[in-house]
């Protein structure tokens, strides 16, 4: 599946679109500023990812600080028999660029 861009994905939130999003950076990250996403982060993935098996079939959309994690996280995802993929491009660099840290 594609990756999207923080427009696109923005798009989706306000649509209401099902889709499971992920924030794969640290905790303290996570608590600074977020888009709503559950927080896994990067390293964690490896442990819960069993417990996302019933996940595989579903649209995930990763996002981190500048889409760097959150790619390591789809490539070891999509290793792991997850399907659709996504992540976002530019991360949260670009997303308070465009629309600022602010709802």
């Amino acid at each position: 599946m594609e990756d999207i861009t923080v427009n696109e994905l923005k798009r989706k939130i306000e649509a209401g679109e099902d889709f499971i999003l992920i924030d794969v950076r640290e905790p303290y990250e996570h608590e600074e500023f977020n888009i709503g996403g559950r927080l896994i982060p990067l390293s964690s993935i490896p442990a819960v990812i069993e417990e996302m098996n019933d996940e595989k079939d579903k649209e995930i959309v990763l996002y981190c600080r500048s889409g760097n994690r959150s790619l390591q996280a789809k490539m070891f995802m999509k290793q792991m028999g997850f399907k659709k993929v996504r992540n976002t491009l530019g991360g949260l660099v670009d997303w308070v660029e465009e629309f600022g840290m602010g709802e």
